[in-house]
């Protein structure tokens, strides 16, 4: 039996700046769907991924900023460090270590994000 993760809570303050902010660096607004007054239900999905992130209102009790540790991982580090500066974010700089080159990033709520590109062994 495959346990697969296809979606993921991203707690945020606003939904539609949110919104804005990831179909911004290239997420894709999957869904956006008003179920009651009080839950709202925006899904996004970064290019090429089986995995989402759901953002709205009442989808979490987790506070808006607390996600640390958020990875994706992409060909280049540094092809997504240029993108991220030119849709207006503030990555930082690639870094490289033993286990991949990174470039960090947070949305506007404070969510933090890595971007991995993995070592190439021989």
């Amino acid at each position: 039996m495959d346990w697969k993760i296809e979606l993921i809570a991203i707690p945020v303050t606003d939904v539609d700046r949110a919104k804005d902010f990831y179909t911004k660096i290239g997420f894709n607004a999957d869904h956006d769907h008003r179920v009651t007054e009080n839950l709202r239900f925006v899904q996004l999905t970064p290019p090429g991924s089986g995995c989402s992130i759901c953002i709205g209102e009442g989808i979490t009790e987790a506070a808006p900023g607390s996600v640390r540790g958020m990875q994706i991982v992409v060909s280049s580090a540094e092809d997504a460090y240029k993108e991220l500066v030119a849709a207006g974010v503030d990555a930082t700089p690639v870094e490289t270590l033993d286990w991949g080159k990174f470039t960090y990033f947070a949305d506007p709520d404070g969510n933090r994000w890595a971007i991995q590109e993995l070592p190439k062994y021989n």
